[in-house]
C-alpha cells in the first residue's frame, strides 16, 4: 500500500455487496477472458495479448526503439489511440478492486500474467507504449493504483521487476516532457504522474527531483492551461475533464496554494455547466474517449464523477454529490469518509441554473427548468487549437438528458484524415458553413491555419450575440429564447449555409418544417434535410440528419420550438 493514499480497507468493506462491487466483478471477468472494454465496445485479444497490435486493423509494427515508430502513418501502425489505450493498463486497477470486493485470487493472478506479458514484450523504450509520454504517465499511474490496491499480494520477484519498470517509467518522463511537443494537456498529464511517483515512492533513485520537477510544471500549467472563468484552454470538454482530473490528483498529494485551489474551484463549475440539465457533458471540440481513473460505464456522465470528488474536496456543498456518483473516483482518491458523510438531503442530479456566461471560453449556457442551450462563440482553443472544433457560433439543444441539437463528435484521429477533417469541420455543426471554407484551415490531424477572429458582444438572461470573422468575412449570430421558443438570426458576408444536427428521428410536416423526434420543431426557411453522421463514442460513428438552408441575401431566422409548443402548436397536423 503506497503512502499518501487512502487506506482502502474501509472503501472496499463500504462497497461489497453493492451494485458498484458487482459490476467490476462482471468487468473483471470479461477482462481475465482478455474481452477489454474500450470506447463504447469490445477488444477481443484471445489467450495471448499482443500489446503492439493494433487487432482491428490487423497491423502490428514490430517493438523497436520508439523513436524509430512513426506512430501517426496509420498504414504501417494501425491506429496508435487503440493501441495505446488497452496499454494504459487501467484494467489492472479493475482487476485489483475486484480482487479486494470479492476476494477471488483469479483477478490478481490474471494483473501478474498481464504485467509479466506486458514487460516481456515491452523493454524499456522499445514498442509503440513508448512513443507517447502521456501514454507512460497514464500506464505508471494506474500502475500506482494497482500497486496500492495489491503488491503486497504478489510474489516477490514479480514485484521486485514492477518495481524496477516503474522507476524506468520515472526515468523516461523526466526525459521525455513534452515541453516543445505538445505543452497542453500531455505534459499536465506527464507531470502529475512524475511528481505522484516521486511522492507515493521517495526510495527510488531522483525520486526528490521528480517530485520537485513535476509539482513546479502542474503549478505553472494551472496559470498557462486554466483562463480566468476557469476553462481549459484546448476548448474540449472532454479534455476538460481530463484537466481537472490532473489537477485534482495532484493537489491530493501535495499543498497547494489557494490560487491554485481557486482555479481548480472555477474549472469544477465550469463543468458544472456544461453538464446541463441531465449531468451529461456535451461534445464541444474532441472527444478524446478516454479517462484518468476508472474508464468504465456512461461515458456521458464521467464528468459528474469528478464533480462530486471536487465538491467533496473542496467541501463545495451546492454542488450535487449523489452516491453513484461518489464510488467511481471519490472514494478511491478521498478516502471512504465520503461515503460516510452526513446526507445532504440531494436525491437527484442538480444542474447549474440560470443563464451563465464563461467569457474566456467564450461558452454561454442558458438553462431552464429541464432545457438547456449551450453556445459556443469561440470554438477555437490557443495556439494551433489541435484538439478543436471549426465551429464556432455553434449551438448544443437538450431537454433533459434528450439531445435535442447535437455536436457530430470525432471519430477519429488518424485512421482515415477526410472524415478526420469532416466530423470536426464547419459542416458538421450547428453554425454557418460561409463561402465554401471551414472557419480555419486544417493543416494535419491535430492543428488549425487562419483560425478565425471571434467576439462576444454581449449576452444576458434570454439571449446571446456574437461574431466570428473567417477567412476575412463576417458571420453575426443572435440567439433568443422567448417562451418555448429560440429564435437564431443569421447575417453574414457572402454565400452562407445553416446547419442543424440532430440524432432524433426527423419528419418534415411542411416546407421548411421538421419535427425532430417528439422533442421539438425546427422552423428553417428553405431547410431541406439530408442524411449525415454522428459520432457517440471515438472510433464508432452512427446515422444522423443534417437540416441545411441556405442564407437568403446573407440572413436567416431559425426557430426551435420545445416539446410544449409542439403539442399545443402541431398536435393535428402530421403526428402520426
Amino acid at each position: 500500500m503506497a503512502p499518501l493514499l487512502p487506506d482502502p480497507a474501509p472503501v472496499f468493506a463500504l462497497l461489497r455487496g453493492t451494485a458498484y462491487a458487482a459490476e467490476c466483478h462482471r468487468l473483471a471477468g470479461e477482462i481475465r477472458a482478455h474481452r477489454f472494454p474500450l470506447f463504447g465496445s469490445v477488444l477481443d485479444t484471445g489467450p495471448q495479448i499482443a500489446w503492439n497490435r493494433d487487432y482491428g486493423n490487423g497491423i502490428e509494427y514490430p517493438a523497436v526503439w520508439f523513436r524509430r515508430i512513426p506512430y501517426l502513418d496509420f498504414s504501417r501502425v494501425g491506429d496508435h489511440k487503440i493501441i495505446w489505450e488497452l496499454n494504459r493498463h487501467q484494467q489492472l486497477v479493475l482487476l485489483a478492486q475486484a480482487w479486494r470486493l470479492t476476494g477471488q485470487v483469479q483477478y490478481l493472478n490474471e494483473i501478474g500474467t498481464q504485467l509479466e506479458s506486458w514487460m516481456d514484450a515491452n523493454p524499456y523504450g522499445r514498442g509503440m507504449q513508448w512513443t507517447s509520454a502521456l501514454e507512460v504517465a497514464f500506464r505508471a499511474l494506474s500502475w500506482v493504483w494497482t500497486w496500492h490496491l495489491a503488491a503486497a499480494a504478489l510474489a516477490e520477484p514479480l514485484r521486485l521487476r514492477w518495481a524496477e519498470a516503474l522507476y524506468q517509467h520515472g526515468v523516461y518522463l523526466r526525459r521525455n516532457l513534452s515541453v516543445y511537443f505538445s505543452p497542453n494537456t500531455h505534459l499536465l498529464g506527464e507531470a502529475v504522474a512524475l511528481h505522484a511517483l516521486g511522492r507515493l515512492f521517495p526510495t527510488l533513485p531522483g525520486a526528490a527531483e521528480w517530485r520537485a520537477t513535476g509539482g513546479r510544471i502542474v503549478v505553472e500549467e494551472m496559470e498557462r492551461q486554466v483562463r480566468a472563468d476557469g476553462s481549459h484552454f484546448e476548448q474540449s470538454s472532454y479534455y476538460h475533464v481530463y484537466a481537472v482530473d490532473f489537477f485534482l490528483f495532484y493537489a491530493l498529494l501535495e499543498n497547494t496554494p489557494d490560487t491554485y485551489r481557486a482555479r481548480l474551484r472555477r474549472m469544477a463549475e465550469y463543468l458544472w455547466a456544461l453538464l446541463g440539465p441531465a449531468g451529461r457533458i456535451p461534445f464541444l471540440g474532441d472527444d478524446d474517449g478516454g479517462r484518468l481513473f476508472h474508464p468504465y460505464g456512461d461515458r456521458a456522465t464521467f464528468g459528474r464523477a469528478t464533480l462530486a470528488a471536487c465538491a467533496r474536496f473542496l467541501k463545495c456543498d451546492d454542488w450535487p454529490c449523489l452516491p453513484d456518483d461518489l464510488t467511481d473516483i471519490a472514494v478511491w482518491w478521498l478516502g471512504d469518509g465520503v461515503l460516510t458523510a452526513p446526507d445532504d438531503g440531494v436525491t437527484q442530479w442538480q444542474p447549474a441554473t440560470g443563464t451563465l456566461c464563461f467569457p474566456d471560453a467564450g461558452v454561454v449556457s442558458l438553462l431552464r427548468g429541464s432545457r438547456q442551450v449551450l453556445m459556443d462563440t469561440r470554438g477555437f482553443g490557443a495556439a494551433g487549437a489541435g484538439h478543436s472544433h471549426a465551429s464556432a457560433l455553434s449551438l448544443i439543444c437538450r431537454d433533459g438528458a434528450q439531445e435535442i441539437l447535437i455536436d457530430p463528435g470525432t471519430y477519429t484521429y488518424i485512421t482515415d484524415p477526410a472524415e478526420r477533417d469532416r466530423f470536426r469541420g464547419t459542416r458538421a455543426h450547428n453554425t454557418v458553413f460561409l463561402n465554401g471554407r471551414d472557419q480555419a484551415t486544417p493543416a494535419g490531424p491535430f492543428r488549425w491555419n487562419a483560425k478565425p477572429v471571434t467576439e462576444l458582444h454581449g449576452w444576458g438572461e434570454d439571449w446571446v450575440d456574437a461574431s466570428c470573422v473567417q477567412h476575412g468575412a463576417r458571420h453575426r449570430r443572435r440567439l433568443e429564447w422567448a417562451g418555448d421558443v429560440v429564435t437564431v438570426s443569421d447575417q453574414a458576408e457572402g454565400e452562407g449555409e445553416a446547419a442543424w444536427h440532430t440524432a432524433l428521428p426527423v419528419r418534415e410536416l411542411g416546407p421548411g418544417r421538421f419535427a425532430l423526434g417528439e422533442a421539438a420543431i425546427l422552423e428553417v426557411p428553405g431547410g431541406r434535410a439530408e442524411a449525415s453522421w454522428h459520432s457517440p463514442a471515438h472510433g464508432s460513428k452512427q446515422p444522423a440528419t443534417a437540416i441545411r438552408a441556405p442564407l437568403q441575401g446573407g440572413a436567416l431566422e431559425t426557430r426551435i420550438l420545445f416539446r410544449q409548443s409542439f403539442s399545443q402548436n402541431t398536435h393535428t397536423e402530421n403526428l402520426t
